[in-house]
C-alpha cells in the first residue's frame, strides 16, 4: 500500500469521515485504524460500511492502542481530554500525532508536552494554508500598528461547535499579541454584556457566532479613528482542514520528536 499507515480518531464525526475519505483518495497514505468511544454503534463494523460505502478492511475499535500499533501517524480531531490520552499512546507508538483538537486549557496543553519528547507532534488551531497565512499577516500588521488601532477577532462556525472562541480565533489572537509584544492572557477580552464601560486600550477582543452549517469564517479587524483594516478568511469546505492534516502527517514522517505547528509544515517559520 502507498505511503504511511494512518489511524483516525473520532472516526464517525464529520471531520473523522472527511479525514478517512481524504486519506483513502490521496494515493499518498492508507488507513490502518479507526477509533471511536466505548459503546458507539460503529464499534466492530468496517469503517467504510459504517460510512455508507464500500468496505475498507479497517474495523472501528474503541481500543486506541490496537489501532495505533500499525500506524505511522495518528490524526486526531476529538476533545482535549481524549487527545491528551491519545498523545501518550502516540508517543508509545513513535507515531506522528497530528492534533486538530481545540478548546484546550493551559493544564491540558502542558499535559501534551511530555509526549512530544518521544514523537513528532503537530498541533494547530487550524490546518488550512489560508488561515496560517492569515496568522502570519495578523502578526505583521499588529507589529506595524500601535494601540491607536483596536484589535477585534470575529469568528463564525456551525451550530454544533462546542468551544468558543474557536481554536483559530485564539491562534489569531496569539499572533496579534506576539506582534504587539504582549501576552494574550493579559489583554484578552472575551465577553461583553450590559454596561461594560469604554473599550480598554490595547485589549484584543473576541466575538463568536454560531449558526447553521457555517464551516469557518474569521475576521481580524484593526480599527482606528477614521479607518479600518480587515483581514478575512472564509472556509467553505471542511476538506481544506483534512488536506492540511494529511499534509502534516506526511511531513512528520522521519522528523525528530518535538512540538510543531502548521507554519513548520508549510515552511513558513
Amino acid at each position: 500500500m502507498a505511503g504511511p499507515g494512518i489511524a483516525v480518531t473520532g472516526a464517525s464525526g464529520r471531520m473523522g469521515q472527511m479525514l478517512i475519505r481524504t486519506i483513502q483518495d490521496s494515493g499518498r497514505a492508507h488507513l490502518v485504524g479507526a477509533v471511536e468511544r466505548k459503546g458507539h454503534a460503529w464499534i466492530g463494523q468496517d469503517v467504510g460500511t459504517a460510512m455508507g460505502g464500500a468496505a475498507m478492511g479497517v474495523t472501528v475499535t474503541d481500543d486506541a492502542l490496537e489501532a495505533f500499533a500499525p500506524a505511522q501517524a495518528i490524526i486526531d480531531f476529538t476533545a482535549p481530554a481524549a487527545t491528551v490520552a491519545f498523545s501518550k499512546l502516540a508517543a508509545q507508538a513513535r507515531a506522528v500525532h497530528v492534533i486538530g483538537t481545540t478548546g484546550f486549557s493551559s493544564d491540558e496543553l502542558d499535559a501534551l508536552k511530555p509526549a512530544a519528547r518521544h514523537c513528532a507532534q503537530v498541533r494547530a488551531g487550524n490546518m488550512s494554508l489560508g488561515v496560517n497565512l492569515l496568522t502570519m499577516l495578523t502578526e505583521k500588521v499588529a507589529r506595524a500598528l500601535d494601540e491607536d488601532f483596536d484589535i477585534e477577532i470575529v469568528e463564525a462556525h456551525h451550530n454544533q461547535k462546542v468551544d468558543a472562541p474557536s481554536g483559530t480565533a485564539l491562534m489569531l489572537g496569539e499572533a496579534a499579541a506576539t506582534g504587539r509584544g504582549i501576552a494574550l492572557d493579559h489583554v484578552s477580552d472575551r465577553g461583553r454584556d450590559g454596561i461594560t464601560g469604554p473599550r480598554e486600550r490595547g485589549h484584543i477582543g473576541f466575538s463568536a457566532i454560531r449558526g447553521g452549517d457555517i464551516v469557518g469564517e474569521h475576521d481580524v479587524i484593526f480599527a482606528a479613528a477614521g479607518e479600518r483594516i480587515v483581514l478575512r478568511h472564509i472556509a467553505t469546505d471542511r476538506a481544506v482542514f483534512a488536506r492540511g492534516a494529511l499534509k502534516a502527517a506526511l511531513w512528520g514522517q522521519g522528523r525528530d520528536p518535538g512540538a510543531y505547528d502548521m507554519l513548520d509544515v508549510l515552511g513558513l517559520n
